[in-house]
């Protein structure tokens, strides 16, 4: 059987294909190490190539923070620390109610509660929206006697 041109490359081994149809593998060679520290190398570089650095950091403002006061007894003197006014706006800011850092709900969970004023103002007063604890004689009657029988 005669090889043919057409050889294709699969996983390191060489496949040709014979004039009758069967298709014989051969090994291909194996890389040397000049070779395997030349992909290294190009790894690395297109590795480089992609990556930043990000140099900008800072606390989250969606995390809580907790600050725990020094020993008692150590003698160092506090640390100062200038104030960083974006950094207390945006925590300031995080910490306020949905309502008031969004103007419009951003999920349909916040839309439930979303507008939670009373849509007919108070009146304690107007015994119809206020129902109270009132005694007549029958009760004042009866919670004496339980008083009393303990």
């Amino acid at each position: 059987m005669r090889r043919t041109k057409t050889a294709s490359r699969i996983r390191g081994l060489r496949f040709y294909q014979l004039s009758a149809g069967c298709i014989c593998k051969m090994e291909a060679k194996e890389k040397d190490v000049v070779h395997q520290d030349a992909i290294h190398v190009e790894m690395i570089r297109k590795e480089q190539r992609q990556q930043r650095l990000y140099v900008e950091f800072s606390i989250n403002p969606h995390r809580k923070l907790h600050i725990l006061p020094d020993k008692p007894m150590s003698r160092k003197p506090q640390e100062v620390i200038p104030e960083n006014s974006d950094f207390i706006e945006a925590f300031h800011k995080a910490r306020q109610v949905p309502t008031k850092k969004y103007a419009m709900p951003l999920t349909e969970s916040q839309e439930i509660g979303w507008l939670s004023t009373a849509l007919i103002p108070t009146n304690r007063k107007d015994n119809r929206f206020n129902f109270f604890r009132h005694s007549s004689d029958i009760t004042e009657h009866q919670e004496s006697v339980l008083r009393f029988s303990k």
